[in-house]
C-alpha cells in the first residue's frame, strides 16, 4: 500500500527537456515547385494559379504523384499578328475587350465570343458581337459553335489571330538518362548587330525580330517589375531598327511620347526608349556604324 504523504515519482518528468534527432546539416532542405499540369510549367511554391497559362490550383486537390514526370505539353493558344500568344484554358474562355482573351481592338465587342477547350478540342462561338467573327474569311452565324483546327486564321471584327494546337506534338524531346548526346557538329552562335543599352545595362541585339519582357524565355529579359512578360518586339533589320509594343501593361514610349499598341514604328539613331523604369537605346557595333557613316 502507498504512503498517501510520499510524493509519486511519475514515469516520465513533464519538465524535463526532451532531445530528440535535429536535421542534418549537411543536407539541404528542399521546398519542391508546383507543376501546371496543363501547360508544364514549374511555379514558386505557395503560388495558387499558373504564371504562364493561369490556370488556378485547387487546394483541396493534390497533384498526381507522376507529374514532375509527366512529359511537358503546352495548352493551345491564339497567336495575333505581333506574334503574341494568348493561351486558352481547359472549358470555356471569354474572347473580347473584356474577357479571358483580351483583345484590345476597338472594333471588338466588350464580349465578343468564347472559345471551349473540351478534350483536346477548340470551339468557338459568336455571342452576338457588333461587327461579326469570321473563320477562314467565312462569316461565324452567333450563337453557333464550330470544330477550329490548327492553323485556322480567326478574324474578331477584322483582328486576325491564328489557331495553334501545340499539345503533346510540342513536347520537349528528352534525351536517355545518364547519356551524352553527341552533336552532329557545333553549334553556332550569331554574333550580335546591335546592343540595347540604358545607364547600366546592356543587352544583345540579334538581326531580325528580338523579344523583349519580363519572362525568362524573351531575348532580351528586363528583370524589371514595371515591364510585362511580353512587352515589346525589336527587329533589326540591315541598319535600321523598329519597335512594336506588344500590348504591355504599362506601355512604351519613345523619345517621352506613349507609343500605341501593336504599331510597328521606326526608330532613328539617339531615339530614346523607355520599357518599365528604364531609358534604353541602340548601340550598333562598329561594323554597323561604319556603315551608317558612309
Amino acid at each position: 500500500m502507498s504512503d498517501p504523504n510520499k510524493t509519486q515519482m511519475l514515469e516520465e518528468d513533464p519538465n524535463r527537456t526532451r532531445i530528440t534527432s535535429a536535421p542534418s546539416l549537411s543536407v539541404t532542405q528542399t521546398i519542391q515547385p508546383i507543376q501546371c499540369p496543363v501547360c508544364r510549367t514549374h511555379n514558386p511554391p505557395g503560388v495558387v494559379y499558373c504564371v504562364e497559362c493561369g490556370l488556378v490550383f485547387s487546394t483541396s486537390e493534390q497533384l498526381p504523384d507522376d507529374v514532375f514526370s509527366a512529359p511537358p505539353v503546352r495548352p493551345p493558344c491564339l497567336i495575333d499578328e505581333a506574334g503574341r500568344e494568348q493561351f486558352l484554358r481547359p472549358g470555356e474562355n471569354s474572347v473580347g475587350r473584356e474577357g479571358d482573351i483580351l483583345l484590345t481592338d476597338p472594333r471588338c465587342s466588350r464580349r465578343h465570343a468564347k472559345i471551349y477547350y473540351e478534350q483536346d478540342k477548340l470551339f468557338l462561338e459568336d455571342i452576338g458581337s457588333t461587327n461579326g467573327t469570321q473563320v477562314n474569311g467565312e462569316p461565324l452565324p452567333p450563337n453557333q459553335r464550330i470544330a477550329l483546327k490548327d492553323g485556322d486564321k480567326v478574324s474578331f471584327a477584322g483582328f486576325e489571330m491564328t489557331v495553334s494546337l501545340r499539345g503533346g506534338a510540342g513536347a520537349t524531346a528528352m534525351p536517355n538518362a545518364g547519356k551524352t548526346a553527341q552533336l552532329d557538329r557545333p553549334p553556332t552562335v550569331e554574333p550580335p548587330v546591335a546592343k540595347l543599352v540604358s545607364d547600366d545595362e546592356a543587352h544583345p541585339l540579334k538581326a531580325g525580330a528580338n523579344r523583349i519582357g519580363r519572362k525568362p524565355d524573351n531575348d532580351v529579359v528586363l528583370a524589371d517589375p514595371f515591364v510585362s512578360g511580353s512587352h515589346g518586339i525589336l527587329e533589326l533589320e540591315g541598319q535600321s531598327a523598329f519597335y512594336t509594343d506588344v500590348g504591355s501593361t504599362n506601355g512604351s514610349f519613345l523619345n517621352g511620347a506613349k507609343l500605341e499598341p501593336n504599331q510597328r514604328t521606326a526608330l532613328k539613331p539617339n531615339d530614346e526608349l523607355q520599357i518599365g523604369q528604364k531609358i534604353y537605346r541602340i548601340e550598333w557595333t562598329d561594323d554597323k556604324q561604319d556603315g551608317n557613316n558612309s
